[in-house]
Parts: C-alpha cells; structure tokens; sequence
C-alpha cells in the first residue's frame, strides 16, 4: 500500500510541474490519468519496492554531489582531448565488476558510468558491466571501484557494489 502512495504521490508532484495549468478540467483529466495508471499498475502488481524506489531518494540525493563532481572531473579530461592538436586517445573496453545486489543499483551504476564524458556502458550482465573508455590508463576496474560501492549504497541500500570513475 505504501509502495502505491509514493507512486501516486510521484505522479501528482510530476503531472503539476510538468503542466504548471491549474485549471479545473485539466485537473480532473490529470486526476483519472494517475488513478487510471496506478490502478493498472496495482492490478498488474508491478507496485513494489524495485519499481516504486521511492524509499531510496534520500540515498540518492546523497550520491548526488559524487556523481556530479566525477562528470565535471572527466568533462576536463574530456575537454583537454578536444582542445589538443592531436588526438591522443586510447579507446578501450573494460570489464567492470559490480556486486550491486538489486536492479536499481546496477541501473544506477551503468547510468552513472554512461553519464560520465569518455565512458559507456555497453552491456550490464549479473555481476559486472562491459564499458568503453578514451583512455585505457584510466578505464581499469579499479579505477570505477569508488563509483560502484557509491552506487550500491544509493541503489541497494548499502550493499557493498564494484563501482565506476572515467
């Protein structure tokens, strides 16, 4: 039950400030769509901890400022790329080890990988994740250890993950 508030609450706060139209009949169409999708939802029984996260935004809000400052490390890595005469690169694909226990914390991994500049996810298996780099030297597993174990704490709920860096 609580799984179906936090969904139902989702979709009220993302159909007002997506709309931003507070006039009756647009309310009330907003109204039966949300019913309409939470209850196909609740009666297909795809409402539950791994499809209505919502139990996980304080974690992920924390994880926030990490992923944010490993894109704008990798953006000036990316940019000095760019901006040089010639082009030094080394592309490379790495295998990366992930022990993210549930779906959510690998979609929050490779997310975060693929968000990185000079990195992608290219497949994501049970137990780790196929990437490619610019840069060979910094496209090891180790270097994505940090970004996994971040990962898994913000997707899993603590639960000790393989992680990512570009």
């Amino acid at each position: 039950m609580g799984y179906v508030v936090g969904l139902t609450t989702a979709l009220i706060l993302l159909w007002l400030g997506l709309s931003g139209i507070m006039e009756p009949l647009i309310l009330i169409l907003g109204a039966i769509s949300i019913f309409l999708s939470v209850g196909l939802a609740a009666r297909l029984g795809i409402v539950d901890r791994e499809t209505s996260p919502y139990h996980r935004i304080l974690a992920f809000l924390a994880y926030t400022p990490y992923l944010i400052s490993e894109i704008l490390k990798a953006n000036l890595t990316v940019l000095k790329a760019i901006l040089k005469p010639e082009l030094d690169i080394q592309p490379t694909l790495v295998k990366v080890p992930s022990t993210c226990k549930t779906d959510l914390g690998k979609v929050i991994f490779a997310n975060s990988i693929t968000l990185t500049p000079g990195t992608v996810t290219l497949r994501v298996d049970d137990d780790s994740m196929l990437v490619h780099g610019l840069y060979e030297a910094d496209a090891t597993p180790e270097a994505f250890e940090e970004m996994g174990r971040k990962a898994s704490k913000a997707g899993d709920g603590g639960a000790a993950g393989s992680g990512a860096k570009s």
